[in-house]
């Protein structure tokens, strides 16, 4: 039997995987394409929120309408946000991990669940190969 594939989406790739247009890696694109499940984070809803009120992403339809839309597409599930993650994510500044609040959270969301980080950000790359066995994907 083959174990499920789970896979957690940083923000900017659930809105770029959302938009289209080819901004994925082919291999997030198809790490996307064959998990049985595509989490996403409590977080990522507030930053998109944030984003959009900053006028920094346009949406094509309204934020809570988008954000049911995208929960609806059966293998997309809510990660945890978990006080061993919320803890963990406080702790990763002592490790030297940066300082956004958001990523922080991710991570440890991905370390607590044992699931690859699907993510741009070199930053989080870079610390989860110098510091952690976390997977990351870009």
């Amino acid at each position: 039997m083959q174990a499920l594939s789970v896979i957690l989406l940083d923000t900017h790739v659930v809105l770029w995987w959302q938009a289209g247009g080819g901004r994925l890696s082919h291999r997030v694109a198809r790490e996307i394409a064959k998990a049985d499940t595509i989490l996403i984070s409590p977080i990522s809803c507030w930053e998109i929120g944030e984003l959009l009120v900053k006028g920094r992403v346009e949406l094509d339809r309204e934020l809570y309408t988008w954000m049911r839309d995208l929960f609806r597409e059966e293998q997309i599930e809510l990660a945890p946000l978990t006080p061993q993650a919320a803890v963990g994510a406080a702790l990763l500044g002592e490790v030297g991990f940066h300082g956004d609040p958001a990523d922080r959270i991710l991570y440890a969301t991905a370390q607590e669940l044992s699931v690859p980080l699907a993510t741009k950000d070199g930053k989080i790359h870079e610390f989860a190969r110098s510091v952690s066995s976390l997977k990351t994907i870009w």
